[in-house]
């Protein structure tokens, strides 16, 4: 389920909201949580190495943490993520700005991968999810769950769930009033119904873990 990479915000929203029109139409658990709850915004970002500096930058994180991260590496690139804008800084500012110093090398691979033309996203804005996958995984830093994000983020693939994520087990076992946290495998078989619709109930699961997190407190 490949559309053109820089998909806008609208026509997002509108496949987005399609999409899940077609899931609750098979599952009348995700029927009943987009009822009580509503629609969840498309999670679009633009492809290219701003987006794929700012997964590095979130692993592990807390999405405060990583965005003020993230705010002081654009200031630091004058505003203008790019791989030669990063590659311009030196390790003791990039550390400055509260990057590890492992996702320091993680950036600087993945920007020297850019700038070389060694890595093509252009050419893969097109190319089947596992080619992405494979590309992505090929740099430090990059493992499945990486590459998930942004092919679902970035190049607007809506059949892409990244099982790994533990707001999607939760958000799932939630939904589905399970004894346990399913691991990734078991969610992934568990969603194969969900087809060719998986990352637009990834977005829902999100939205509803967000709202049942809220409940809780």
């Amino acid at each position: 389920m490949s559309e053109p990479a820089g998909t806008s915000p609208d026509n997002a929203a509108q496949r987005l909201h399609r999409a899940l029109g077609e899931l609750a139409a098979c599952d009348a658990d995700v029927a009943r949580a987009i009822e009580r709850l509503g629609l969840p915004a498309p999670r679009s970002r633009p492809p290219g190495f701003a987006t794929l500096l700012r997964i590095i930058t979130a692993q592990q994180l807390s999405t405060k943490a990583a965005a003020a991260i993230q705010a002081r590496l654009d200031a630091a690139m004058d505003e203008t993520v790019a791989p030669d804008a990063y590659l311009a800084l030196d390790d003791k500012t990039l550390r400055a700005c509260g990057l590890s110093a492992r996702k320091v090398v993680y950036g600087r691979t993945l920007a020297e991968a850019l700038a070389s033309g060694r890595l093509d996203l252009d050419g893969l804005a097109h190319a089947p999810d596992e080619v992405v996958i494979e590309a992505l995984t090929a740099l430090p830093g990059f493992g499945r769950w990486s590459a998930e994000i942004y092919l679902l983020f970035a190049l607007d693939r809506l059949d892409v769930l990244p099982a790994d994520d533990l707001a999607l087990q939760v958000g799932f076992q939630r939904l589905k009033r399970l004894a346990e946290r399913p691991k990734a495998k078991e969610l992934r078989a568990a969603t194969e119904s969900w087809a060719p619709w998986r990352g637009a109930g990834a977005i829902m699961l999100w939205h509803f873990y967000g709202a049942a997190t809220l409940d809780e407190g």
